[in-house]
């Protein structure tokens, strides 16, 4: 068996689906290729890699700050000259060009989800609403977590969460107490 991705996608969702029909699924005595593993074993996603791939340079002190920073602009500035051009399309299905030397265009290409916090605990749905971004209530608002399950805010604000996190819970459920109390 094999694809891209399938150790973690495909083929446990084939064992679901035959198990779900009353099919037994066994993986005994197959091999599985995951052409993935290879491609991310091969070509590593390092500051290193990547400075080595779009400047065709070592980068023998990697994690000093110094040779890092210069690293990262020569990178930025090659993808700029690479990219600028480059349409692709979007997963709203639109062709953009995501990389231009423009600080606003960067800013939106380089970010996965909007996020209200810097841990990315929170961030915001398409509606600009802030969702939780883990555990059982991911991607529900938190004011819908606030109604329903109320020691929810409490178990956050004494966890092990950044304190950044904390204060953005805290303004969203201030926001969330006064549009009770209007």
């Amino acid at each position: 068996m094999a694809g891209f991705n399938s150790n973690k996608f495909d083929i446990p969702l084939l064992a679901e689906e035959f198990m779900r029909v009353g099919v037994d699924f066994s993986m005994e005595g197959r091999n599985v290729l995951d052409v993935q593993v290879i491609f991310h074993m091969m070509e590593k996603r390092t500051l290193g890699a990547g400075y080595k791939f779009y400047c065709g340079k070592e980068l023998p002190d990697a994690h000093e700050a110094l040779p890092d920073t210069v690293a990262t602009y020569e990178i930025l500035k090659a993808q700029i000259e690479r990219y600028q051009d480059v349409e692709v399309l979007n997963d709203k299905g639109e062709l953009i060009k995501p990389v231009q030397n423009d600080m606003k265009v960067l800013h939106n290409t380089s970010q996965r989800h909007k996020v209200a916090d810097f841990a990315g605990r929170l961030v915001y749905d398409a509606d600009g609403d802030v969702c939780l971004n883990f555990g059982k209530f991911k991607g529900d608002k938190l004011t819908a977590i606030f109604e329903k399950e109320r020691g929810y805010y409490a178990w956050m604000m004494n966890g092990d969460f950044a304190l950044y996190t904390k204060k953005k819970l805290t303004e969203e459920h201030d926001k969330w107490k006064a549009a009770k109390t209007s």
